[in-house]
């Protein structure tokens, strides 16, 4: 696994028969199948009200749930990819995720609906899978773009399904099902897709360019580690993988709170329409196309210029951006102004997240699961706080805004219930935004040992520059 003679050094999308590439492609399909299970539901959310009964309460228990178990099974993964490898540990994650997926289309009970919400959640540990498994195939002149990519096409898989179940149950309806029961047969049509790519992952890839963990181990390739749980503690005691998980926290965490906020926000703000509000927001969601790209692209240039230090200036440049952006865009008033400190604030988060796991596999080598698995942790972490943040807030804002309301008539109540929660919200956003700025001054902090700084330099000596393009090509 040292050998880095077979590592990719360029990202030549249409080479399929270079092993790092398709491990890229199928990794990244992956990923997105695992996103789009994982929110699969979420578009279906007013039928499973409807259909099992769920009060605001098991609503709102379903969606913590859900990111619950991502944060355990993002810890624990990490550690099986060092130890087992990513190939056996995405192949078991798809087909046994899976499970829970097509469980939930035959739930009952509200509280068989919550079990499921919990268990499926685990397969958003697939990103620390994607990320150790590009992590190991290509060279650092290109891990980070290649990181970057596969995250980001990847996570287009949470907001694809806004589009794709709708078009699934539809299909499913098409052959007399009933409407208001579609999302259940969609749910196990997207479970058996998952399975079966578990299938493909274990017989199309293998562990690193040189093989499986399993054969080097056994050819003398790859050290055994006697004291692998030393070195998982040693991982823990690196104050460099906390700081990431924050800045993992204050980059993909905030997004995934304001995009799921964000909807609601732009109706009580500027009046939108739901069906616009959440256009909108599917747009952003959609920039991971390109956006997380450019920050791991970017990594890798500065990580060029100034070493792996630059790698690092460059995170707390766009990180402190990042947070500039949402705050500034908290005060604003104006619809054409939101929008564009919006777009301004959705093209520098993806790019910070990019910019993060630029960094990730150059703090421990040999424990990159591990530190992959606690950053993406940090993720998932950050929205969980930030989502408390902006419903204790909102909550408290509409309960007196209603109370104060009470005699003005049903539509002055909603009016200034909106207002209320528009102001709550935007208050919420300027301090997020502040809490990301001040995450990104702690980066400065992380540091690299002139033994590291001088192996990468020569590592990159010893490859070309990075080459992005479609045209085939044999590495």
């Amino acid at each position: 696994m040292e050998n880095q003679s077979k590592k990719s050094t360029t990202l030549k999308l249409t080479d399929l028969k270079s092993m790092p590439i398709r491990t890229f492609w199928i990794t990244s399909i992956a990923f997105f199948i695992c996103f789009f299970a994982w929110f699969g539901i979420v578009p279906f959310m007013p039928d499973v009200v409807k259909d099992l009964g769920l009060t605001p309460d098991q609503k709102w228990n379903s969606i913590i749930l859900a990111v619950t178990g991502t944060v355990f099974a993002r810890l624990l993964i990490g550690k099986l990819c060092d130890k087992y490898g990513p190939r056996l540990c995405y192949t078991y994650l798809l087909i046994l995720g899976a499970i829970p997926v097509i469980l939930i289309g035959f739930v009952q009970t509200p509280t068989q609906f919550l079990i499921c919400r919990l268990f499926i959640g685990f397969i958003g540990a697939s990103f620390v899978i994607t990320q150790f498994h590009t992590s190991i195939m290509f060279a650092p002149n290109i891990v980070g773009t290649a990181n970057a990519t596969s995250a980001g096409w990847g996570n287009l898989g949470g907001g694809a399904n806004r589009l794709g179940m709708p078009l699934i149950a539809a299909a499913v309806v098409s052959f007399g099902v009933a409407d208001e029961i579609a999302w259940r047969y969609s749910m196990i049509i997207a479970g058996v897709i998952a399975m079966i790519m578990g299938v493909v992952y274990y017989f199309f890839t293998q562990d690193t360019p040189e093989g499986n963990f399993k054969e080097l181990k056994e050819a003398g390739k790859m050290p055994k580690l006697k004291k692998d749980e030393e070195s998982f503690v040693s991982v823990l005691k690196d104050y460099r993988v906390w700081i990431l998980f924050i800045v993992y926290a204050a980059s993909f965490g905030m997004e995934l709170t304001v995009y799921g906020t964000m909807d609601d926000y732009l109706q009580n703000t500027f009046g939108l329409t739901r069906s616009t509000a959440g256009n909108l927001v599917l747009s952003f969601a959609l920039m991971n196309i390109f956006a997380r790209t450019l920050g791991g692209f970017f990594g890798d240039r500065f990580g060029r210029l100034k070493g792996l230090r630059g790698r690092v200036l460059f995170l707390t440049v766009i990180l402190a951006l990042e947070g500039a952006m949402l705050s500034v865009f908290s005060l604003t008033t104006s619809f054409a102004m939101g929008i564009i400190f919006l777009i301004a604030f959705s093209i520098t988060v993806q790019m910070a997240e990019g910019a993060t796991f630029s960094v990730v596999p150059f703090i421990n080598k040999k424990a990159i699961g591990s530190i992959s698995g606690i950053v993406g942790a940090g993720g998932n972490v950050g929205a969980f706080l930030a989502a408390l943040l902006l419903k204790s807030k909102s909550s408290l804002a509409e309960t007196n805004a209603l109370a104060s309301n009470a005699n003005l008539g049903e539509e002055a109540m909603k009016a200034a219930q909106a207002a209320a929660a528009s102001g709550a919200v935007s208050s919420g956003y300027f301090i997020i935004g502040g809490f990301v700025v001040v995450t990104a001054l702690t980066t400065l902090a992380i540091k690299f040992s002139t033994e590291d700084e001088k192996q990468v330099k020569e590592e990159l000596n010893t490859v070309s520059k990075p080459v992005i393009d479609l045209s085939p090509s044999t590495i």
